[in-house]
């Protein structure tokens, strides 16, 4: 008696099938094999996968060892075109049939006879088809994909984004308050480890429920959705429908931020260390690290063996060294002239900024769709899109620099302020204030015989402004 494998498989169950499509399959297949006379000795099943895509089909797998096995002995299929859509997959098909002598049959197209070379034909004409077809479903769906993002549409599919209902255009506005809470504590000098922590010790949650995890909250920072845009491959191509969360100006901060090739290979300023990255060796010039002492007291070092680069002759107390620095800053800071030139009063203006990335856009959008619509060829759209990415790249990058310096505006009190306002400052506040005005400050050696910190080891601070 012939044992037989059914198979049956759907591309696409959206949820609302729940694997009813599959089942139907099988209840065919079943009488199919039922009418044969044949034993059906197991069921494998690839719900919600294409065979277009290349995706791997674990069950279709499974059904090729046990053909091969000989655990069975004949296949059947509701249709060709659930078995394959790829002539590849079709050749490796037809060279076990041959090798085992297997029996394949469908409901809607009969038995293949894969051991005649009409058979053969014949399966080769019905894949190619099939293939076919698919590739015409799929540049329709391309087409339709470009047309929605260039009109700013929704484009569907996948989990809702944080921040936004299930109609991905009603802003949520307490998952609002969090991304902006977010972007302005990691412009201000915060990690994203750091807010991630918060986050799951306020129990805030993500769309799904779940807990922050660094890449789930950088791929939200990043996304220019946030920004009222509508991206399609990685392309921002129009403003969107739904309303922005964050202006487009801290966004393209965070964007320049988050996506800095050296932010994973420098060293991350230390959580209780204000000066990590800006407190140097005044003997060799390196960056002196975060070592605390063996009382517990906070110290940094200018270290030395592998992994460092340092001398190893330099040590110094953290708390007074920061308190020295700090004062300076204030007294540097509360002052009208350098307070405007941190928070960006004589900065670009962001109107302008903003148009100015607004048309370029645009222009990228209409090359777009006039390469799309077949009125431009590939050679020309490739010519006219690299001249527009790069000024549209250096216009970005100056909005990112009006973003961040929006961002310092909020934490940089008034003029004559910050000396008041200093002790109830976060951490990250205090770090982003620092960094603003402060480029690099050198640590001397000590002098022997003194065992209490010396202001005279520290040189004066190299200011950015």
């Amino acid at each position: 008696m012939t044992t037989v494998g059914i198979y049956c498989r759907i591309s696409r169950d959206d949820g609302t099938e729940r694997g009813l499509g599959v089942a139907r399959q099988e209840a065919d297949c079943r009488a199919l094999a039922d009418a044969r006379g044949w034993t059906v000795a197991g069921i494998y099943t690839d719900n919600d996968v294409s065979a277009f895509s290349g995706r791997a089909r674990p069950e279709y797998e499974r059904l090729m060892a046990d053909l091969e096995a000989g655990t069975i002995g004949a296949v059947v299929a509701w249709d060709p075109d659930r078995l394959h859509r790829s002539p590849r997959e079709l050749e490796r098909f037809i060279d076990l049939v041959e090798t085992t002598g297997a029996t394949v049959a469908t409901c809607n197209a009969g038995e293949l006879d894969l051991a005649t070379a009409a058979g053969r034909m014949t399966a080769r004409v019905v894949g190619a088809v099939a293939r076919h077809e698919s590739e015409h479903k799929s540049e329709r769906h391309r087409r339709k994909a470009l047309e929605l993002a260039v009109a700013g549409k929704v484009g569907g599919g996948g989990t809702r984004p944080y921040g936004y209902d299930d109609d991905r255009v009603t802003v949520i506005p307490d998952e609002a308050e969090v991304i902006r809470e977010a972007a302005a504590r990691l412009l201000a000098g915060g990690t994203i480890r750091g807010l991630c922590r918060d986050f799951t010790a306020r129990g805030i949650r993500t769309a799904t429920g779940g807990q922050w995890g660094p890449h789930q909250l950088t791929t939200i920072l990043k996304s220019p959705r946030i920004a009222g845009l509508r991206e399609h491959r990685g392309e921002v191509v129009a403003e969107a429908v739904w309303p922005a969360i964050i202006d487009r100006a801290t966004h393209a901060a965070l964007v320049k931020l988050l996506t800095d090739p050296a932010r994973n290979k420098r060293t991350r300023p230390a959580r209780s260390y204000l000066l990590t990255g800006i407190a140097h060796c005044g003997l060799c010039g390196a960056p002196l690290v975060a070592r605390p002492r063996a009382d517990g007291r906070r110290a940094q070092v200018c270290a030395k063996g592998p992994g460092f680069r340092g001398c190893g002759k330099i040590r110094v107390l953290a708390e007074p060294l920061e308190d020295l620095v700090a004062a300076a800053v204030i007294l540097r800071a509360d002052t009208t002239e350098l307070a405007e030139a941190v928070t960006g009063t004589a900065t670009p203006d962001r109107a302008e900024l903003l148009a100015t990335v607004g048309d370029l856009e645009a222009k990228v959008a209409e090359l777009a769709e006039a390469w799309a619509d077949g009125d431009l060829s590939r050679t020309a759209w490739r010519a006219a899109s690299a001249r527009l990415e790069e000024r549209l790249e250096a216009a970005r990058s100056d909005l990112a620099t009006a973003g961040q310096v929006g961002a310092l505006a909020g934490l940089v009190p008034a003029s004559g302020t910050l000396a008041a306002s200093w002790p109830d400052l976060t951490f990250e506040q205090r770090r982003a204030i620092v960094a603003a005005y402060v480029a690099r400050v050198d640590v001397g050696p000590a002098v022997r015989g003194r065992n209490y910190f010396d202001p005279d080891r520290v040189a004066e601070p190299e200011w950015k402004v």
